[in-house]
């Protein structure tokens, strides 16, 4: 019996011993000092690096941007206005001309000859006239007579005259001043009559037509000046200003029509395609930001300012867009700066580190800050 007891007094020593181990092993992982709890020094967020800019004043316009190709508004074909071998073809494509200057010398013998018998046959009218003068003073010819001869005399100048034009088109001349475009001919071609055989362009002045929708109709006026920049000459301007606005809009495609002018340079041709910015107004003093500071996320226009080293978002309202610069008319102020770079990682209060600028030190946790002070 004594055998039991002690049997039972082991197994109550061992159940014992066991739930003091275990309420110890718990403690120990409710207590401070394991490896099992999280430091607090770790769940501080490390800082994003961004790029910031300043917030200035300066002069900004409002302005319609548009495509277009170059067009010259005057030009023209040249024809032939009599038919005759090319002799001798005078310009070649690129040489300028002035109006009147020959172009092409044309075979001129048929229109010699013309000129030639026609020439004789005016003179024998004109003497037969003379005598006829003469005879009707004496009665011995009719004045019906003397009026058949004055008839045909006048038809035979004509036909002398028409003779001596058919004779000045075998030289063909330039309709107006320019640059030679095309050339359809060469010398020894037989040339028919009205058939263009140059094509010339005056370079003096350069148009672009622009459809613009109906909304820009209340703000592009004539005479509002005009930037141009080509694509084939990167780096370049051209000024100029808008010539003519349509008064009506299409109704198909609801734009109007609006043709700018520029002065015509060696470097500028027709059929260029260029970038046409339209100045309608101007602010000189504005509130302006970089168009990269500008927050794509919702229909509020915001952006990142930094502000004792954190992100902080705010709304802006905009005014004018000027190339890369974008107009604030409310929201922020002069000399702030705002986040251009690394805004997609940003959320509002984010710690930031401006590149550039020196590193902003890192806030301590409570107990880092309470053993320094032990």
């Amino acid at each position: 019996m004594s055998t039991l007891l002690v049997r039972a007094s082991t197994g109550r020593i061992l159940t014992g011993g066991l739930l003091l181990a275990a309420a110890l092993g718990l403690s120990a992982c409710k207590g401070g000092g394991g490896d099992a709890q999280a430091k607090p020094g770790e769940a501080a967020q490390a800082p994003v690096p961004v790029e910031t800019d300043t917030v200035a004043r300066r002069s900004v316009a409002a302005s319609y941007v548009g495509t277009a190709s170059l067009e010259v508004p005057r030009g023209a074909d040249v024809v032939a206005k009599t038919s005759g071998i090319a002799l001798e073809v005078l310009v070649e494509e690129g040489d300028a001309v002035r109006a009147g200057q020959p172009l092409v010398r044309l075979d001129p013998d048929r229109a010699r000859l013309a000129v030639l018998q026609s020439r004789a046959t005016m003179g024998k009218l004109e003497n037969s006239y003379r005598r006829a003068q003469q005879l009707v003073g004496q009665q011995m010819i009719s004045a019906n007579d003397l009026d058949q001869i004055k008839f045909d005399l006048d038809t035979a100048r004509a036909q002398y005259e028409m003779a001596q034009l058919e004779l000045s088109y075998t030289t063909v001349t330039a309709p107006i001043a320019g640059v030679i475009s095309q050339r359809m001919i060469r010398t020894g071609n037989f040339v028919q009559i009205n058939t263009p055989i140059f094509s010339i362009v005056d370079n003096a002045r350069i148009e672009a037509t622009l459809n613009v929708p109906e909304r820009e109709l209340r703000v592009l006026k004539r005479g509002q000046p005009v930037r141009l920049q080509v694509d084939a000459l990167p780096g370049e301007s051209f000024e100029g200003v808008v010539e003519r606005v349509a008064p009506v809009v299409e109704s198909r495609s609801g734009t109007f029509r609006v043709v700018t002018a520029f002065a015509g340079t060696d470097a500028l041709r027709a059929g260029m395609f260029g970038r046409i910015h339209i100045d309608y107004d101007q602010r000189a003093d504005a509130l302006v930001i970089p168009r990269a500071a500008l927050l794509d996320d919702g229909d509020q226009a915001a952006v990142f300012t930094v502000r004792d080293g954190k992100a902080v978002r705010v709304p802006v309202t905009l005014g004018y867009v000027d190339g890369d610069l974008i107009e604030v008319r409310d929201g922020l102020k002069d000399g702030m700066q705002v986040v251009t770079a690394g805004k997609v990682a940003l959320r509002e209060g984010s710690p930031v580190q401006v590149i550039g600028a020196a590193p902003v030190a890192a806030a301590k946790p409570a107990n880092d800050a309470k053993s320094d002070a032990q």
